[in-house]
């Protein structure tokens, strides 16, 4: 039998033939880059373009509305009708409507007593007011605390109820539907939804009910979100440049131009009718507010957003419940456009400008597109190219571009432009968990229903004080991997810092200054040293 060597299976007309791995890879590499590895990556780049550029007429398109809003529209008192709520002696109280507030909970231990409180301090009369505590906790002592604090408030004389379940099913959709199904829900009208750690201003009701007795076809009015602990880190200063751009321009245009934008699933009020006539609320998906939102806009519902109505809330600020919060926010859109894309297409209540404005900008665009665009561009496209010099990325698509849509993202929060450019890289090192997110909502993979409630840590760490005890803690290699070790970001640090290498040596874009900056930012994530650290005991 003739002897088979590694050298039968090299074709013969591959010239330079050397015996050593490295040898042999690299002659590989060239057998198989301009017939397969050019063509792919330039398909690759020409898709990318063409994201880019969804991209930036999205913003655009946003940026010329929000001044156009900011210029000329009138404001919402002056688009739909609105009288303030008047005391009334003769009357009493009849001509306030009766309001529902629902709090939903789940093992909220530093932060459950403020929108408890907030609630309970809103300006509203006592007998008009219901307030719905909706405590799913499996913490039997927390579930303790937060029925003593309901107590405490109903010996004040407010209107409060402790709600609990049999089961947590449906999570947050689970348990608002289930409170609404209590025979004392029937003499309310309108329904508000605060999470743990919401705190309206007591003039909350005031300004936006008269909104919904006045105006019968709005069945959302949706208050602007603000944050108590902005300033903690620099990992909530990035979530306020988001935010913030979502607030400021998503939401407003979407209100001024077609009526419809996503509810934020609190810190807004429902008229209870059109929860009802949308089908309720549904637990398909992680995002059961955008859910119902869309459902209602597709009945011909209108919502409208105040950006003067503002509710404080706690950014999460440590990158692990930051992490879980951005994978439900980005895995539920991409799912629930799968699922609802065709009841869209086909629905004949909404013209054919709003069908086209949900389906392509609404979702497509800004859950999708920007997600995909942001991380195969930025950390796998572009750098790959370096690799492959004869693959061509124009200078429009690979800066110019990219640097308007970053400064149109910019407008929400301008006291932060100095962190515009630490901003980009970081939004680069998230887009990699909301593009996968993004991918297991849309084919329905494994964790399409995760559900982790974000946690929020109040004044835990002001109260954590030191280890006065002096015991000594343990230390945990496999909890440390497992909290801090981010094995994924580390290794897409590494192929960036090949690529900046080779940039630097061979290149002739300077890319590398922004691959090594990415590098950097990759890395800090990969360890963990972002956001707050919370010391365990």
């Amino acid at each position: 039998m003739a002897e088979i060597s590694a050298r039968s299976f090299m074709p013969e007309s591959l010239p330079r033939y050397s015996p050593d791995v490295a040898g042999q890879i690299g002659m590989l590499w060239e057998f198989i880059k301009a017939p397969l590895i050019v063509p792919l990556l330039t398909i690759c780049v020409y898709i990318c373009l063409a994201m880019s550029i969804m991209v930036f007429l999205e913003r655009l398109y946003m940026g010329v509305v929000i001044v156009l809003v900011k210029l000329f529209w009138k404001k919402p008192e002056k688009r739909y009708k609105w009288e303030a709520m008047k005391d009334d002696l003769e009357e009493g109280n009849a001509a306030f409507p009766m309001v529902l507030v629902q709090i939903p909970m789940f093992n909220e231990k530093e932060v459950y007593k403020i929108s408890i409180g907030a609630a309970s301090n809103l300006s509203w009369p006592a007998d008009r007011l219901v307030i719905q505590v909706l405590d799913d906790s499996t913490d039997f002592l927390i579930k303790d605390m937060i029925e003593r604090e309901c107590l405490r408030w109903a010996s004040k004389g407010v209107n409060i109820r402790y709600q609990i379940r049999e089961t947590r099913g449906g999570y947050k959709a689970g348990a608002l539907k289930e409170g609404l199904k209590h025979d004392y829900v029937k003499e309310c009208d309108y329904v508000v939804i605060f999470d743990a750690d919401f705190r309206p201003e007591p003039d909350f009701l005031r300004r936006s009910v008269p909104f919904l007795i006045h105006n019968p076809d709005i069945a959302l009015v949706q208050a602007r979100w603000r944050f108590v602990n902005s300033n903690e880190c620099l990992l909530t200063r990035m979530q306020e440049m988001s935010l913030d751009y979502h607030f400021t321009v998503e939401q407003e245009v979407g209100s001024a131009t077609h009526a419809f934008f996503g509810f934020n699933g609190t810190g807004g009020i429902w008229r209870i009718a059109a929860i009802n006539e949308a089908g309720g609320w549904n637990d398909r998906t992680t995002v059961e507010d955008m859910d119902l939102a869309v459902r209602a806009g597709l009945k011909g519902w209108k919502f409208l957003y105040l950006g003067d109505l503002q509710v404080y809330s706690e950014l999460p600020s440590t990158f692990k419940a930051f992490r879980f919060q951005q994978h439900r926010w980005s895995c539920g859109p991409a799912n629930l456009f799968r699922k609802m894309m065709m009841g869209i297409a086909t629905n004949k209540k909404v013209t054919l400008y709003k069908k086209f404005y949900v389906i392509y900008s609404f979702f497509f665009v800004r859950k999708i597109i920007a997600h995909f665009f942001t991380f195969f561009f930025y950390c796998v496209v572009l750098p790959l190219s370096i690799l492959v010099p004869e693959v061509y990325v124009p200078k429009w698509g690979a800066i110019y571009l990219p640097c308007i849509i970053t400064a149109l993202n910019s407008v929400g929060t301008p006291r932060s432009f100095h962190l515009l450019f630490y901003w980009v890289l970081f939004e680069n090192v998230m887009s990699f968990h909301r593009t996968k997110a993004a991918l297991i909502g849309l084919v329905e993979a494994k964790r399409v229903n995760e559900w982790v409630v974000t946690e929020k840590l109040g004044d835990k760490l002001n109260n954590k004080g030191h280890n006065k005890g002096g015991s000594i803690k343990k230390f945990s290699l496999a909890k440390l991997l497992g909290d801090r070790i981010q094995v994924h970001e580390l290794g897409f640090a590494v192929f960036l810092f090949v690529c900046g290498c080779y940039d630097f040596l061979y290149g002739k874009n300077n890319y590398f200054i922004y691959l090594f900056l990415q590098v950097i930012t990759f890395t800090i994530v990969g360890f963990g040293y972002v956001g707050t650290i919370v010391p365990t005991s």
